[in-house]
């Protein structure tokens, strides 16, 4: 049975397009069937579209509350018949709604070897604080910042003549190579 996915991210896209690809030539028994973006002018937009994944745009603005923007999401989830829920660099924290509705099947990426460094900044909080290494985790979402349980990490050294730009690469690589294992691996195990 295919998994029915949506991502919900807020920028440029690239882990959206490393999972829409890796389905396709891994063979993973899933479909992103839904895209959530919070931000209209953002990449990731022109790369569903790209490839026929209907955009689910929503202003937190237009909502007297947070639970009611939910609501509304939570709406198309379900017209989508969504199963999961990929975070694919979402940048709100994800609320009661949605939490109660999709108990342990959100999944959240984070670019850095949590609990260390949660957060918007992760890879420059850690390449701030000159750590040796850092990389990326991939965990189950729960109520608080980057606490959830942790599925999979994938450590990142960091060299001496690393910039930040060029740890964000490496991180981001990590990212993509991570995220299709660990969803491959998630649905072979019916864990979502």
């Amino acid at each position: 049975m295919v998994k029915r996915l949506a991502i919900f991210a807020s920028g440029t896209g690239t882990n959206f397009s490393a999972l829409q690809s890796a389905i396709g030539q891994r063979k993973i028994p899933a479909e992103i069937v839904l895209l959530v973006c919070d931000q209209a002018n953002a990449p990731v937009i022109e790369r569903a579209e790209a490839v026929g994944v209907p955009v689910f745009m929503i202003n937190y603005k237009d909502f007297a509350t947070k639970a009611a923007a939910e609501t509304a999401i939570l709406t198309s989830l379900r017209a989508h018949q969504v199963a999961a829920i990929l975070l694919a660099g979402y940048m709100r924290i994800v609320g009661k709604t949605l939490l109660t509705a999709y108990p342990h099947r959100i999944i959240n990426l984070h670019p850095a070897l949590l609990p260390k460094f949660p957060g918007r900044q992760g890879i420059a909080d850690a390449f701030a604080a000159g750590v040796p290494e850092t990389g990326v985790t991939v965990h189950f979402i729960d109520a608080g910042i980057d606490t959830g349980q942790i599925i999979r990490q994938r450590r990142v050294s960091v060299a001496s003549n690393d910039t930040l730009a060029s740890l964000t690469e490496r991180i981001h690589q990590a990212e993509h190579d991570l995220y299709p294992e660990v969803l491959a691996e998630l649905i072979a195990t019916k864990k979502i």
